[in-house]
């Protein structure tokens, strides 16, 4: 089982990296968009461009910030840990899905299975934290029941 867990961290992974390549390349795009942006005699329309150019920097240095923070958090979690109780790294499989306790990542298709990749800090990474197996918790009328922890 740690096999599906080292691969739902790697799809993780490669979910941040996508995310900072999409949001260097946005801010490579504004930077020459702005550059590109000669001034003619109305001096407001430059200005403007310049100002929207800048802005959609600072709106993509914000997204390459917050996926480095999620690098941060993956390079945290625990590969191989305490199976016993739900915590960061747990695989924890439900009668309503399978959760990779990491970062909030979406589904993860592996081995034609979805797993859920969710954040400790999210409502059901809170749920499932420190429960163990055969616990019951509810969430949203939904009741889950814990039949395995990785």
């Amino acid at each position: 089982m740690n096999d599906i867990k080292e691969q739902l961290h790697a799809l993780c992974v490669a979910y941040v990296k996508g995310r900072m390549q999409a949001a260097e390349q946005a801010i490579a795009e504004a930077q020459e968009a702005a550059n590109n942006d000669t001034k003619s005699s109305a001096g407001d329309k430059y200005e403007t461009g310049r100002e929207m150019a800048q802005q959609e920097t600072n709106r993509n240095l914000a997204q390459l910030n917050e996926a480095n923070k999620l690098m941060v958090a993956l390079n945290q979690i625990p590969m191989k840990g305490n199976a016993a109780t739900a915590d960061a790294g747990s695989l924890v499989i439900t009668n309503n899905g399978s959760f990779y306790i990491a970062i909030s990542a979406g589904a993860l298709a592996f081995d034609g299975k979805n797993y859920f990749a969710v954040s400790p800090a999210s409502p059901i990474g809170l749920k499932l934290k420190g429960k163990k197996m055969g616990e019951e918790f509810n969430l949203n009328g939904k009741n889950y029941l814990i039949s395995e922890i990785f």
